[in-house]
């Protein structure tokens, strides 16, 4: 048993070959978990990020190739399962706005799959992984889980209909779902279509005036083993069955003072030039998003490492080592907008 009171387990992750996933994923094969990671089927037999995974892990995990669109495929997977773990989405906010129907068959049809597998197949625990995004714009600070839902971008209004079709079978059924919530995870691995990862290589590359959307919104960015370290909590506390529980930093920071604090890491110039292209429609922007993280704690006894300004400054100096190595940085199109 873990601190967080996780057992050992047969744990199946679904979007195992993604950011947070595969952090997720290697966590769990190094407390000694059984983990079959699902990751989508591609004819490269590519298992994303998990193909940098240590020899060590890699040679533990059982991999399963699928799609969470395909009802049979994720039964599949599922089977012989006690807990999941479910990470796979589509979660680009512009790319919602140019294919929203692949928001809606992977993000609530893919979740759909995955709890009316847990309810046949009677699994122990599903942990639903949602979005700071479905709050929207603050309406109130901080956002606790009581804070109303609202679907500024097609991406946002998929998972919010993705968390209720996952409470809906906790409300029906029993089936044992948990929503965990993370604000904005950051860290090695994330896409640079993620406003962090987007100023680290354009300024590890050596651009002089880098390209940002709106600077002026504020978010709650939390380190991915703080969001990692949620997840598992999450999962071993019996207290969040049908519960949506926040997993953010507490903390708040505009997009402006984030890369003014990156260029200070990295002693970089920093100058900012506004591109169209990178700005949300301005209603579909969201403005400001700050978590309440009390609930997290008091269920389940989980707090964030990285948190205020030092924990922020602190992940921010392991991200910008990991991108700033040439191995990794090469895999980053850093003179290009990441749609």
């Amino acid at each position: 048993m873990n601190k967080h009171g996780l057992t050992k387990r047969k744990i199946l992750v679904t979007g195992a070959d993604g950011f947070i996933g595969s952090h997720l994923t290697e966590a769990l094969v190094r407390q000694g978990h059984s983990v079959r990671a699902f990751v989508y089927y591609n004819s490269f037999n590519s298992w994303g990020w998990l193909d940098q995974s240590p020899p060590e892990v890699k040679k533990k995990l059982d991999i399963f190739s699928g799609d969470v669109r395909d009802p049979h495929g994720v039964w599949k997977a599922m089977q012989g399962c006690d807990t999941v773990f479910h990470l796979a989405a589509l979660i680009g906010i512009p790319y919602s706005y140019h294919s929203p129907d692949t928001y809606i068959d992977t993000n609530v049809k893919g979740t759909l799959n995955v709890v009316q597998a847990a309810k046949e197949l009677r699994v122990q625990k599903v942990v639903h992984t949602s979005t700071s995004e479905v709050y929207g714009s603050a309406q109130r600070v901080p956002i606790d889980e009581t804070h109303p839902l609202s679907g500024q971008s097609p991406y946002s209004a998929s998972k919010i209909g993705a968390d209720q079709i996952a409470l809906s079978f906790h409300l029906s059924f029993g089936t044992p779902v948990a929503i965990a919530r993370p604000f904005n995870t950051y860290g090695p691995r994330q896409s640079a279509r993620a406003v962090i990862p987007a100023i680290i290589t354009q300024l590890a590359s050596g651009t002089k005036k880098i390209k940002l959307g709106d600077v002026t919104p504020t978010r709650d960015f939390s380190f991915v083993q703080d969001t990692v370290n949620g997840l598992i909590a999450i999962a071993g506390s019996k207290k969040t069955v049908g519960e949506v529980v926040n997993l953010g930093s507490g903390f708040e920071i505009s997009i402006e003072d984030t890369a003014k604090s990156i260029a200070k890491i990295m002693g970089r110039k920093l100058s900012v030039e506004s591109s169209r292209e990178r700005q949300r429609p301005e209603k579909s922007e969201v403005r400001r998003l700050w978590a309440d993280n009390q609930k997290a704690r008091r269920l389940t006894g989980w707090e964030p490492e990285y948190a205020g300004m030092q924990g922020f400054e602190r992940g921010l100096k392991e991200t910008v080592a990991w991108f700033s190595r040439n191995e990794n940085l090469a895999r980053y199109k850093a003179d290009r907008w990441n749609m």
